[in-house]
């Protein structure tokens, strides 16, 4: 299916989700695109782990226990998936409109969710 193109070469969505400003330079917005990819392997990789955490049980830990912990880690990818999202729209518009980059707050978040999902898994085993 091929986009509508308006006169100025852009096609419905980038005229809908940026209706002004100006293009920035390619290189910029191929960067915020790469960043964007990042945080989508990275959000892979909560899931990955949230479902391998349930996927292969170990004796020790309370099934119950087991498995919110494995939603907290998938629940924690799907945060970081919107963020993604969002931040490669927000970034895009600062971009177009020559405003200072946004603060990624999905960086806290992150670090936040890495700790507390690592420390849980780290206590389970001890604790076993």
């Amino acid at each position: 299916m091929t986009e509508t193109l308006k006169s100025d070469g852009r096609g419905w969505f980038s005229r809908f989700v940026f209706p002004d400003g100006e293009e920035p330079d390619p290189r910029f917005t191929l960067a915020n695109e790469r960043t964007f990819l990042a945080w989508t392997r990275t959000s892979l990789a909560f899931l990955a782990g949230g479902i391998a955490f349930e996927a292969f049980p170990i004796d020790s830990i309370d099934p119950t226990l087991r498995t919110g912990v494995a939603v907290f880690i998938i629940a924690v990818g799907m945060l970081i998936a919107a963020g993604a999202a969002g931040r490669w729209v927000n970034v895009e518009r600062a971009m177009r409109h020559k405003k200072p980059l946004p603060v990624p707050a999905i960086v806290p978040l992150l670090s936040l969710s890495a700790l507390v999902a690592a420390s849980t898994v780290l206590v389970l085993f001890v604790i076993k």
